[in-house]
């Protein structure tokens, strides 16, 4: 456990973009970690189990805001961070309270609120995006009237694609919105669906680029801008690309609306995670999410050095930080991670032989599998679907297009390939002595 002497910073944790271990290992000597969490949210219960002795933790089971606040304030803390996309409103409330750096409320709920999100980026003259409220199905036709077909169906609130698809008739949308409604009354948002433009990053991969973002003092800086693979259907993320495959101009016009975006949605400290989509009519914000998106760290650490969980650290605590290395970020290499999505339904899968040999593409550095039990998968879970990530490198995009092509070729054979033995469930097939950090978007 770190020194008493160093100042503790609060992390409110959940299933998010870091996980506890790789939180303590970025702490190291900078600060103490104080985790507020339930430690028996199945969530991330042997996540906690695994780390022991070694982290601090404040059980906040059963408590409400105040009272989370109150026992955040007697913890005498120097910063407050979350990784999680379903605490940032919590972590903003605990910040106000005590005094510390992190998004005020009115940001927090921004970031988390799709629909105030696209309010606040029309009004600050940014970008407007048609976007209407729908609670439950006799409001379909009425909403998709407003928008015109096709629209984007998303939750209110939420992260990783989950529940989200394309809507071309008031009808898909009525049967939609019964089905994800079925379990209880939430909120959705149709949005005007963006047309993409694939000349920007060329063929073979998506239209559209994610910028990580370092924030200080309002400033927001450029940390790396991440390429993407093809989506996965409806609209499944299926991993990163650094750099991006898109050339200088165009990466300097997608920086600068992340920045008009992070500055119009109020944000002052922390790292930030912007999709942008290519179309006809230029760069689009899809969203801008307050916190360290999924997989980023270990892609950005693995292709420069940097590590952008103790960044964020750092900049909870108010500390100073550096930015990445343009010259490791632009070097001969480029980094991807792949993720493994099943098509939908139940699966019989092929051979395990099929999953052992993507390792022995070159190129890869480790395929980490995780499969379901039954292997049934369903795309409303979004990129919580993913059974695992392929994790490697290519001399350039040209070469890495190339590899992305046999990898998806070998998985529509392990998936789809009728002529082949269906013989149970694959074997994990590759494993390392220092775990990577899986977390979703």
């Amino acid at each position: 456990m770190a020194h008493s002497a160093l100042p503790a910073l609060l992390v409110v944790h959940d299933r998010g973009s870091a996980t506890a271990w790789r939180i303590l290992s970025a702490a190291r000597g900078l600060c103490r970690v104080i985790f507020l969490c339930e430690p028996r949210n199945p969530a991330y219960r042997v996540e906690l189990e695994q780390i022991g002795g070694h982290a601090e933790i404040a059980d906040t089971t059963g408590l409400g805001e105040a009272e989370i606040c109150r026992l955040a304030e007697s913890l005498d803390p120097a910063g407050v961070i979350t990784f999680s996309e379903h605490r940032l409103r919590l972590t903003a409330a605990i910040a106000e309270h005590c005094g510390l750096r992190f998004h005020s409320r009115a940001t927090a709920a921004a970031l988390t609120d799709k629909y105030r999100q696209r309010q606040a980026l029309s009004d600050a003259g940014v970008q407007h995006t048609g976007c209407v409220l729908v609670r439950d199905p006799d409001q379909a036709a009425t909403a998709l009237a407003r928008l015109g077909a096709p629209a984007v169906l998303k939750p209110r609130h939420g992260a990783g694609s989950v529940d989200t698809c394309l809507i071309d008739s008031a009808d898909e949308l009525r049967a939609r919105l019964a089905e994800f409604t079925a379990d209880g009354e939430r909120e959705f948002v149709l949005e005007e669906f963006l047309p993409g433009d694939p000349a920007p990053t060329g063929p073979g991969w998506a239209d559209f680029v994610s910028v990580e973002s370092l924030v200080v003092d309002g400033e927001p800086r450029t940390a790396a801008i991440n390429g993407k693979p093809p989506m996965v259907p409806p609209f499944r993320e299926t991993g990163h690309v650094l750099p991006a495959p898109v050339p200088a101009e165009t990466a300097t016009e997608v920086e600068r609306l992340a920045q008009a975006a992070v500055r119009a949605l109020g944000i002052r400290h922390g790292i930030t995670h912007t999709e942008i989509k290519f179309t006809p009519q230029g760069p689009r914000i899809i969203e801008v999410n307050g916190r360290l998106g999924g997989f980023i760290a270990e892609i950005v650490q693995r292709r420069t050095g940097y590590d952008m969980v103790a960044a964020a650290l750092r900049l909870a605590l108010g500390l100073p930080v550096t930015d990445p290395d343009p010259a490791r970020l632009h070097g001969d290499r480029v980094t991807f991670q792949y993720l493994l999505f099943p098509p939908a339904g139940p699966l019989r899968p092929g051979p395990p032989a099929l999953l052992d040999d993507l390792g022995d593409l070159p190129g890869v550095d480790l395929v980490d599998v995780s499969p379901p039990a039954d292997w049934h998968t369903d795309w409303r879970r979004g990129t919580l679907g993913a059974i695992g990530t392929v994790y490697g490198s290519a001399a350039d995009h040209t070469e890495l297009r190339a590899l992305i092509g046999q990898l998806t070729q070998r998985l529509d054979q392990f998936w789809r390939d009728p002529d082949l033995p269906r013989t149970g469930a694959p074997r994990l097939i590759d494993t390392v002595d220092n775990p990577i950090d899986l977390s979703i978007h």
